[in-house]
């Protein structure tokens, strides 16, 4: 693969927007991160005009169900693979496909299909599956199916584990239930992120799945315990307590855009991650419009199911996320922060999120006017 230069960028960094940068790939890596006033002669290399865009690591979306029509849900190979290819042309360097909850064998069916697809993908690459579910509270399923929902049960998991071919990521659990604590013992030992969602957790509950080694929430304040001056529930440990970090729908219906701004007011800088939520039909242009099996209706923003008009799941980008997280508030660079570095802090993956020397060569150029993708590199690859 022939070094690329991209020159004419905005660097967004942590903490700063650096003008009139370059970054010089070779192969899959970033070789070297410089301004344009000091580009060396590369007579060997590509040149890429970056037009000035702003310039930052690959997003990544840990909590994602479908895009364009396509998802895990579908149970085909294909249907991933379509998905990481739009999601690459969104900006979507890596993902977990989110798995709805459903029964242990129709997920441990989908897994066994899916799993091959992983290091062969045309596009974003996947980290591994997020599991939403099986082991969630009966009383706050949001959109999930209550029949689906069982009791934890160490064994069920480990099936999940086998038919993924140990590419698990992520598994969003209710922290109260009883006997959980063996499905949170094995997600550590095999290193998967338990996260705490779909929860009716008691501010005490939640806290004594900290003290387990579950100290993350889905989607921050949806489907969880909501917060009271004298019970604070799973929502006021998320906002309380400074060792929870939280995933983040920023649509500004999922939460109101005043409390995403409360957020990055109370918690620190690392704690916040931006997911989507998105679901199948999102960026869908033709063909019947299903999530989770059940008709969906595109209002007010987010999917709704068409029988009940209960929200069913978001129609975000990743860099529209980004896009509405600074007009909440947020500096640029830390909302772009909350889409690159700290997920991959939290999914404990190396030489990924940042724009250095010695990282991996994924780049996403996003247009200033609207945040729009203008052209994405997946390990070196350019994608448009």
């Amino acid at each position: 693969m022939a070094r690329i230069c991209i020159e004419n960028i905005a660097l967004v960094t942590q903490n700063e927007i650096c003008e009139n940068y370059c970054i010089l790939l070779q192969d899959e890596t970033i070789e070297a991160v410089f301004p344009l006033e000091q580009k060396p002669v590369l007579k060997d290399a590509v040149t890429v005009n970056g037009q000035g865009a702003l310039a930052m690591p690959g997003l990544i979306d840990a909590h994602i169900h479908g895009m364009g029509g396509y998802g895990p849900e579908l149970g085909t190979p294909e249907a991933l693979q379509e998905m990481s290819l739009i999601l690459a042309r969104q900006g979507v360097t890596a993902f977990c496909p989110t798995l709805y909850c459903a029964r242990p064998e129709v997920m441990e069916r989908l897994l066994a299909r899916l799993a091959p697809v992983i290091g062969q993908e045309k596009g974003a690459r996947i980290l591994g599956f997020h599991l939403e579910g099986p082991f969630i509270s009966p009383d706050k399923p949001g959109a999930m199916k209550p029949q689906d929902i069982v009791s934890p049960d160490v064994t069920i998991l480990a099936r999940l584990y086998e038919a993924a071919q140990g590419h698990i990521a992520i598994v969003t659990l209710a922290p109260e239930l009883e006997n959980i604590a063996p499905v949170i013992d094995f997600c550590l030992q095999h290193k998967i992120l338990p996260q705490a969602g779909h929860t009716n957790a008691t501010y005490d509950e939640f806290m004594a799945g900290v003290h387990k080694g579950v100290s993350h929430a889905t989607h921050a304040f949806n489907a969880m315990r909501a917060f009271n001056h004298r019970e604070p529930g799973a929502a006021g440990a998320v906002l309380m307590q400074p060792e929870v970090s939280c995933e983040m729908i920023a649509d500004g219906v999922h939460v109101h855009p005043q409390v995403l701004a409360f957020l990055q007011r109370v918690k620190a800088p690392d704690k916040l991650v931006l997911i989507t939520d998105a679901l199948m039909p999102t960026a869908q242009t033709r063909g019947p419009l299903l999530a989770n099996g059940e008709e969906v209706v595109l209002e007010g923003g987010v999917w709704r199911r068409a029988a009940d008009r209960v929200i069913a799941g978001s129609a975000l980008t990743l860099y529209r996320g980004i896009k509405n997280l600074t007009d909440y508030g947020y500096p640029l660079s830390q909302a772009v922060r909350c889409a690159t570095y700290n997920p991959a802090c939290l999914l404990k993956l190396s030489r990924v999120g940042q724009l250095a020397a010695g990282f991996q060569a994924d780049v996403t150029l996003l247009r200033r006017d609207d945040f729009s993708p203008q052209v994405t590199f997946v390990r070196g690859k350019r994608i448009e």
